[in-house]
């Protein structure tokens, strides 16, 4: 195949990359918790910890499905919650501790939940509060075996996070009641892993990382196989993609976009984290005032978004106040963004917005344009380093340059 794209890559992107670095998305993770372990790593609703804070959480998180909940190998674990800091702790334990993550949807209907816990096999949840009601309707006719119940104020100490915990429950309303039988709470977790040594696990790159199910479309949602191998080639594929406009340790990053969904899951989560970035997590970014409020107090270098979110903001007076002069990158995916949207968004952040395509199956990313165009250009881009693509009709042959077909992807 003459990939001709290649043509059109910035000057210094490769067009390869070494798929063998990485054994898994732990060694990563654990690379950039030790080189900048003083960096701020996340920061949601006015706390932040460091990468070396989170490091510690998420070995006494995945010690604790070790040792007390002793999870075998490939267990699958649910997280369902939205951007949290208990999510990348949630999250990068149960990999840490060799176990499958199946993230999950915490607005999902009862018969969507439980669809998706009986298909993907998980026997162990990690649920905020706010969403057990639906999970004590289906948790009889599903395998789960061990419930762990995050709130949200668990990462804020006993004072304030009892406090915020109050609020929510006593005066917005917001914990519908439930009833659950021999539940965990998440700072028991933690506390129970701080007591007992962890036992790395030899994670291989053929290991499963996520049962990632799809958006469901065209049916029922189905749980795509990523492997460890899969979300490290996909990591170093944006690495090498980002490396000319990004500084690894120094940049802040929006995290709207809901963790479970595999565009903020491998952008925001994973390939942010690999950079070292400040990554914001945003709990819920329907509330406009409190979310650009946020962003009046920091430098955001970086952006990431849909166009209905970006919709949402420009026709905003208060979002031309946020200072925009640090940002960098806007990108955006999940679907495609309207030129008026994306010129609107330009003139106001004076930054066009790059677009990528993906699917879930790749893990997400397989075009993305150059970070360099002066102006949103209507496309999905140029294949990123390591990836074919190729439009083949009916007969499965390729088509001429210049006729419609079905897109095959390689990686």
């Amino acid at each position: 195949m003459e990939k001709i794209w290649l043509n059109s890559y910035e000057e210094g992107v490769n067009a390869e990359i070494d798929p063998t670095r990485y054994q898994s998305v732990i060694q990563v993770f654990q690379e950039s918790t030790k080189k900048y372990g003083h960096r701020p790593a996340f920061q949601n609703l006015g706390k932040t910890i460091s990468y070396a804070e989170t490091a510690k959480l998420v070995n006494d998180f995945a010690s604790f499905l070790q040792n007390t909940l002793k999870l075998p190998r490939g267990e699958r674990v649910a997280i369902m919650m939205p951007n949290l800091m208990q999510y990348p702790v949630a999250l990068f334990g149960a990999l840490q501790a060799g176990l499958t993550v199946v993230n999950t949807n915490p607005l999902y209907t009862p018969r969507e939940l439980e669809h998706q816990l009986n298909d993907s096999g998980a026997t162990t949840i990690v649920v905020l509060e706010n969403f057990a009601n639906t999970l004590e309707l289906v948790l009889p006719r599903t395998k789960i075996k061990n419930v762990i119940v995050a709130t949200v104020g668990d990462m804020f100490g006993f004072f304030k996070g009892s406090l915020i915990n109050f609020v929510l429950r006593k005066i917005k309303k917001m914990v519908p009641e439930y009833r659950i039988a021999n539940t965990i709470s998440f700072q028991t977790a933690l506390k129970q892993g701080a007591s007992q040594p962890f036992t790395p696990i030899g994670i291989t790159r053929d290991d499963t990382a996520f049962l990632q199910y799809t958006g469901g479309t065209t049916g029922v949602a189905k749980g795509a196989v990523l492997t460890h191998g899969n979300i490290c080639a996909n990591m170093q594929q944006a690495a090498e993609w980002i490396k000319n406009k990004l500084v690894p340790g120094e940049e802040v990053v929006i995290a709207a976009l809901p963790l479970y969904h595999i565009f903020a899951l491998t952008v925001n989560l994973m390939i942010f984290t690999q950079a070292a970035a400040k990554i914001m997590l945003i709990t819920n970014p329907r509330d406009m005032k409190a979310f650009i409020g946020d962003m009046k107090k920091e430098k955001i270098s970086v952006f990431i978004g849909v166009n209905t979110l970006f919709n949402a903001m420009v026709n905003r007076p208060d979002f031309a106040e946020v200072d925009f002069s640090a940002l960098k990158l806007t990108l955006g995916g999940g679907m495609a963004t309207q030129k008026a949207v994306a010129e609107k968004w330009k003139n106001i952040t004076g930054t066009p917005i790059v677009e990528a395509y993906g699917l879930t199956e790749a893990s997400p990313g397989v075009c993305c344009n150059p970070l360099n165009i002066p102006a949103y250009s209507g496309g999905i881009g140029l294949p990123v380093p390591s990836t074919e693509v190729e439009l083949r009709g009916a007969d499965g042959k390729e088509v001429p340059i210049g006729q419609p077909g079905e897109m095959w992807i390689r990686g």
